[in-house]
């Protein structure tokens, strides 16, 4: 149950709340199914499908969040709010103006919610309370920052903001590959991006294609910054660094994929799994941001 993408997130201080404190927080936002005339509705729902909001294993917190939205796209309600104008054009001799058109797009909206399908999307995040550190499984910031926000409604002080290192990601992977030398303990891989910095932002990308150091170092003379890197920590988790701090591609290698003897039912292998994960992630996280200069503010 590896998290694929990562979107990370530094608290104030340490979490100091347990579980079932931490689930007391999260039920004035528990999960409950949209009205007709809802557009979209986020809720707590339980990570383990047992109920509890909080699901602890070693001292690490899972949450899940689902998001629920109706299915109703802008051409839809712009086509008939065109329809509703056409026949009062037709009634009054005029077209409506932007205010009105406004008006009709906002009645065609709520006529048209109750018939609207709905369709739900679950995120998966970890919590690290003694790292101080939250970690929401989503491919965009958007996502995380929509975890992130609902669990700075439920708890209060918890003060959690996007992860921020003294150097940028794109100025530190720029260096080691003008270098050709990942810092210690981290392997460059096959995959990167190169981007130009003017208006032109022409780019330059290598898949599955060995690195060549003269010909990036070339790329980089010419102006152009690295933007996503593939790396792998210590021969154990391989992963992609991009320009915003997220983490993409997160996989583990053969070394962290056994599972723990005596893991037979799917609630064991569940739990090892995810005390594979955070262990393997709570040890990487801190590397790389030794890498990236420590902590911004630190």
């Amino acid at each position: 149950m590896w998290f694929r993408n990562l979107q990370i997130y530094t608290l104030a201080a340490p979490l100091a709340l347990s579980a079932a404190q931490l689930i007391e927080k999260l039920a004035a936002k528990a999960f409950q199914p949209g009205s007709s005339i809802e557009l979209q509705r986020l809720g707590w729902i339980s990570p383990r499908d047992n109920g509890n909001l909080v699901h602890e294993v070693g001292a690490q917190f899972l949450l899940a969040l689902r998001a629920e939205k109706k299915l109703l796209p802008a051409s839809v309600i712009n086509q008939a709010a065109r329809a509703r104008a056409e026949q009062i054009e037709e009634e009054r001799g005029y077209r409506p103006g932007r205010r009105e058109m406004r008006e009709l797009k906002d009645a065609v909206t709520n006529e048209l919610l109750p018939r609207a399908f709905p369709v739900q999307r679950d995120t998966r995040i970890w919590i690290d309370p003694d790292a101080g550190r939250i970690v929401v499984d989503a491919s965009t910031s958007t996502k995380g920052d929509e975890a992130v926000r609902l669990l700075n409604e439920c708890v209060e002080q918890l003060g959690a903001r996007p992860w921020q290192t003294v150097l940028s990601p794109v100025s530190a992977m720029t260096a080691w590959l003008a270098a050709d030398e990942a810092p210690n303990s981290f392997t460059i891989d096959q995959d990167t991006e190169l981007r130009a910095s003017t208006q032109s932002k022409a780019t330059v990308r290598y898949v599955r294609h060995a690195l060549e150091a003269d010909d990036v170092r070339r790329h980089i003379e010419a102006g152009k910054q690295c933007t996503r890197l593939a790396l792998t920590w210590m021969d154990r988790i391989s992963f992609v660094l991009t320009e915003t701090l997220a983490i993409k591609r997160v996989a583990p290698l053969d070394v962290l994929t056994e599972r723990e003897d005596g893991a037979n039912d799917e609630a064991e292998r569940f739990d090892s799994d995810f005390a594979l994960m955070t262990g393997g992630l709570g040890r990487l996280l801190p590397w790389l941001e030794e890498a990236l200069g420590g902590a911004a503010g630190n």
